[in-house]
């Protein structure tokens, strides 16, 4: 099976090349944005995606805390500044959408910006929209005991020490909260012009190769490879109602 998914994962690279190649050569504005739990994988999925792009025209943002200053700013503000410009694919580890998650959860906002963040987000999001830019958006999940698992191979693993932080050691005590924020988030900002996906992340290496086959069935390109993207692994699915309550619980 693990030859199997590699030899996949090589085709959808080259697959990957060529939309490259047709970002830069149409002057596409392509961002993609990666939300999800705690240890569900955003960053192994970003490598994953990102192994053999350019790096001139392949730009990853990760965000840390805002300092005081920027603290200060229209909440969108620092955002923008990364926003893809014609020619780059662009993608958010964790994005604005950390207000309707994390910050919810853990206190670090208020509750008029928690509200303030859904009236503004659509319009922000259809500001890009009518500007030329192609917004994707995915947002990875695993089970309770997926999540207890890898944080604990966090603590143990030396090469992983990194990525351990404040909000990862109260992530199963906020699970009940981190479910409801999710689901909101979801259902609230899961927009025409700029759609939700969820992905089932319990398995790695398939999450991987599933995000990746999806994202290039839904962007146009030359000389696309429409039989390797039409095998699908039911690991991906659109961020409506009937899903969440069906696939999530």
């Amino acid at each position: 099976m693990k030859k199997k998914n590699k030899e996949v994962l090589h085709r959808l690279y080259v697959e990957l090349v060529k939309l490259q190649k047709e970002i830069i050569g149409s002057g596409l504005k392509f961002l993609v944005i990666i939300e999800g739990r705690d240890a569900a994988g955003k960053d192994g999925t970003i490598k994953a995606i990102t192994k053999h792009l350019s790096p001139r025209e392949t730009k990853v943002v990760a965000l840390g805390k805002p300092s005081d200053r920027r603290a200060l700013e229209w909440y969108f503000q620092r955002y923008t500044y990364y926003l893809p410009i014609s020619g780059e694919f662009v993608i958010f580890n964790r994005s604005w959408y950390n207000r309707a998650g994390v910050e919810k959860v853990m206190g670090f906002c208020s509750e008029k910006e928690y509200k303030d963040f859904f009236k503004e987000v659509e319009m922000f999001e259809n500001m890009l929209f009518d500007s030329g830019f192609i917004i994707l958006k995915y947002y990875l999940d695993i089970s309770k005991q997926e999540q207890a698992k890898r944080l604990q191979d966090r603590k143990e693993d030396p090469l992983k020490q990194w990525k351990i932080s404040d909000i990862d050691k109260v992530a199963q005590k906020h699970w009940k909260g981190y479910s409801e924020a999710r689901d909101e988030m979801l259902l609230r900002t899961n927009f025409t012009h700029a759609p939700w996906f969820v992905v089932n992340a319990e398995d790695k290496d398939l999450a991987h190769i599933a995000l990746i086959e999806h994202m290039l069935r839904h962007i146009d390109y030359p000389g696309k490879d429409k039989k390797l993207l039409a095998d699908g692994y039911d690991l991906v699915y659109p961020a409506t109602a009937e899903n969440i309550k069906e696939k999530l619980y």
